[in-house]
């Protein structure tokens, strides 16, 4: 799959995610563990981020040097149609950017839900299927992102033409 600036933007939020909850381990003096092993976590994730805001830039500036912009046709088969496409009002692209780190924020917590041992395998069912709403939405936050810089760059352009 060709990447877009949604599924870009959506690898950072989730490394950004790992971040903070690495960091929070250190800070809890997590058990699972070591220290050492954390930092060197951390250490990946901070050169996978700089790379991630690195294809961003890349892909922006190829996206307004070229005529079209590549995307991939979506395939959406397994959810019902009435969770489809449903991600609320957006006002702009910032505010999907925001609702897809929002998503994002979410699912991780219904994963760690998903994850308790504590608990019948009912109520992980039940999670499960939220997980299944919450990673549509995602998705639909990642198209709508793309959708909408899409307008901007075509914006963009015809404002360069009339000058």
């Amino acid at each position: 799959m060709a990447e877009t600036l949604g599924s870009l933007i959506d690898k950072l939020t989730i490394k950004s995610l790992r971040e903070f909850h690495i960091h929070e381990m250190i800070r809890q003096k997590n058990k699972k563990f070591s220290r050492s092993d954390l930092l060197k976590k951390l250490k990946i994730l901070t050169r996978q981020k700089r790379t991630l805001d690195t294809e961003i830039e890349e892909f922006i500036s190829l996206a307004l040097n070229k005529k079209t912009l590549e995307k991939d046709e979506k395939l959406k088969l397994y959810n019902k149609v009435s969770v489809m496409d449903n991600v609320g009002k957006v006002r702009n692209l910032a505010h999907a950017i925001e609702k897809l780190g929002q998503k994002n924020i979410e699912l991780w917590h219904l994963e760690d839900e998903a994850r308790r041992e504590d608990v019948d395998l009912s109520f992980i069912g039940s999670i499960k299927r939220k997980i299944d709403v919450a990673n549509q939405q995602r998705n639909d936050c990642i198209d709508l992102i793309d959708e909408m810089f899409e307008k901007c760059v075509v914006k963009m352009k015809e404002k360069q033409r009339k000058k």
